[in-house]
């Protein structure tokens, strides 16, 4: 596997982005992984390298850099990531400004000027393109499916959070612009995305020119996809992968 971080430009400032892709036979389709809540971690290069090891470049973009890209690590005894629900409220308070801060339009714009960079790397095959966002990154999963149809085919959001709001502009709202595939998977007992929530997003994809697959994983919590996660389900994420990798596949392979 090779490994580089580079920094992307943006309106706003530089957006450093780890990518990393198989030693031979490139170039690979792009696959954009859409950081969660706690930011940059060893833990979501791990998975960038899980999923550019099968044959993809993959591009982890940290979007807190107009923050300073700070990333939060709190620890449980036994080493795994906390729940945010578990913290103490000053904590959650500060973990949610950085989150809100980063608004849907600035991740869209962001990902945008990273495929500008990724085009020309020649480790990066010109077409189509794929996504997994985890908890917030999966409403920015949506976003950016909605916003460049053409380009990202082949879209998973991973218990993620607010895909369905009250506001005109609600995430879910993007479905009739999404084309190829898209996967939601979420767990039964999130809290940050009830029974209502996901019912809305399948309802909204309903009839649209898109294939969309919606797993919800009995008994699974929020944050149960990602390995350092004291709320992690590897039954659950390895039935997640499994309809990924079959969509990316399909979608940006043509197998």
């Amino acid at each position: 596997m090779l490994e580089k971080t580079v920094d992307v430009p943006t309106a706003d400032g530089v957006m450093e982005t780890f990518i990393t892709h198989p030693e031979e036979g490139g170039p690979f389709a792009p696959v954009v992984l859409f950081m969660d809540v706690w930011g940059i971690r060893e833990q979501l290069r791990d998975i960038a390298r899980q999923i550019a090891c099968v044959g993809y470049t993959v591009a982890l973009p940290n979007i807190y850099y107009r923050m300073g890209g700070e990333h939060f690590d709190y620890r449980n005894p036994d080493g795994t990531t906390s729940s945010l629900k578990d913290l103490p409220e000053a904590d959650q308070e500060k973990i949610q400004a950085y989150r809100t801060h980063v608004s849907d339009p600035m991740a869209v714009a962001d990902t945008g000027s990273l495929m500008e960079v990724l085009a020309q790397d020649a480790a990066v095959l010109p077409g189509p393109a794929g996504s997994v966002g985890y908890c917030m990154g999966g409403r920015h999963v949506l976003r950016v499916a909605g916003a460049f149809p053409e380009t990202f085919v082949a879209n998973a959001s991973l218990h993620g959070t607010r895909l369905f709001t009250d506001g005109a502009d609600s995430p879910h709202t993007e479905a009739p612009r999404v084309r190829g595939m898209f996967y939601n998977g979420i767990g039964e007992n999130d809290h940050y995305a009830p029974r209502e929530t996901a019912a809305a997003v399948e309802a909204a994809f309903a009839g649209q020119d898109c294939d969309y697959t919606q797993i919800i994983h009995p008994g699974a919590p929020h944050g149960y996809a990602i390995p350092d996660r004291d709320a992690y389900d590897k039954q659950a994420t390895y039935r997640d992968w499994e309809y990924i990798y079959a969509m990316y596949d399909r979608m940006l392979r043509g197998r």
